[in-house]
């Protein structure tokens, strides 16, 4: 037989195989991921998360997802997030869940206060934990990852000691924190992060609670000069995409996406950015005018004691979704112990 006249059946598997490879092609076309957040363009998440998320998309798909980014508020404001990522206003979005209190019950046990330690394992611990909740609590959206940074007081006048906060204007992180000032008898002062340090030199905040380094990087510490020197709080994140957007995709797209939606990733976002934050430490403690307030080991104990209604409402806050609340802290904090995160 000469190379003109082979057999029928390899003839038909030879086309079949270029038929595919021709379907393969026009699965893949080219597609925009608008990605959307609310931080400067210059943020260390932004460059240490974002960027490199989205150049491994890029990468992954060989081109075929295109992923432009869009910070500061370009698209909608900061607690618009979510729901700009369900209406597909953008692809993909960055959400603090916390700027819209009560609304997500659940995750919001990753902001409750001293319960989280180091960001990385924390943010990997966290991730794995809400993965059973998500598919209800944000149904509206496709979940990537859920991730963490932890912070503490940061203010005109030192903080130590619970009893300081009665009487004082705190700009809270979240909901659960400005649960946890109204305990302590502060006022809550709601605005977003990018808002902050014009609150705090107009006089409509006395404090802020915020992580680090992004004291210094949203310029707040020339409103600012004391540091509480301790693990207060956390604020819990997630990255989010439009649904429609997913369920368009090609089978190969789908699994890139998948690739770069899932714990590992959680776990690089969670500890890049949070060591970044923790850098911010010493940065403040060696810069002049600045102090970082000590909080002695009978003063911790007093906040955490202060603190403990916080976890009450939590649970019962779970409860009323359907979900066992003390189950599912148990199961959070086995989670972090795993991780060596709390």
């Amino acid at each position: 037989m000469n190379r003109f006249h082979r057999p029928a059946w390899r003839t038909a598997a030879a086309l079949a195989l270029s038929l595919c490879a021709l379907g393969a092609q026009a699965q893949d076309k080219s597609v925009e991921l608008k990605f959307a957040h609310w931080l400067p363009a210059s943020h260390p998440l932004a460059k240490l998360g974002f960027e490199p998320w989205a150049k491994s998309v890029e990468e992954a798909s060989k081109g075929s997802i295109k992923v432009m980014l869009f910070p500061a508020q370009q698209l909608g404001k900061a607690a618009d997030h979510y729901d700009m990522a369900r209406d597909g206003i953008a692809q993909m979005t960055w959400v603090n869940p916390g700027y819209q209190a009560g609304r997500f019950p659940l995750i919001a046990a990753g902001e409750l206060p001293f319960l989280l330690g180091k960001p990385g394992p924390s943010s990997a611990a966290l991730d794995q934990w809400y993965r059973s909740y998500a598919g209800n609590e944000m149904k509206d959206v496709k979940l990537c990852f859920a991730h963490v940074h932890v912070g503490t007081f940061h203010s005109k006048t030192p903080i130590s000691e619970p009893g300081q906060l009665k009487g004082m204007k705190i700009r809270s992180a979240n909901g659960t924190v400005a649960q946890t000032m109204s305990l302590l008898g502060a006022t809550n002062v709601q605005v977003s992060a990018p808002e902050s340090r014009d609150a705090i030199q107009k006089g409509l905040a006395d404090a802020i609670t915020f992580p680090w380094n992004s004291i210094i990087s949203f310029g707040i510490d020339k409103a600012v000069k004391y540091h509480t020197d301790m693990r207060f709080y956390a604020s819990a994140f997630v990255w989010v995409m439009n649904k429609p957007w997913y369920d368009g995709l090609a089978a190969g797209q789908k699994k890139v996406i998948d690739d770069h939606c899932n714990n590992t990733w959680a776990s690089k976002v969670g500890a890049s950015w949070g060591d970044e934050e923790d850098s911010g430490r010493t940065t403040l403690e060696a810069r002049a005018g600045h102090t970082l307030v000590k909080v002695t080991p009978e003063q911790l104990g007093a906040w955490k004691k202060a603190v403990e209604p916080v976890y009450t409402k939590w649970v019962e806050a779970a409860n009323a979704t359907g979900v066992n609340g003390t189950a599912a802290l148990d199961s959070l904090r086995k989670e972090l112990a795993a991780r060596g995160a709390q």
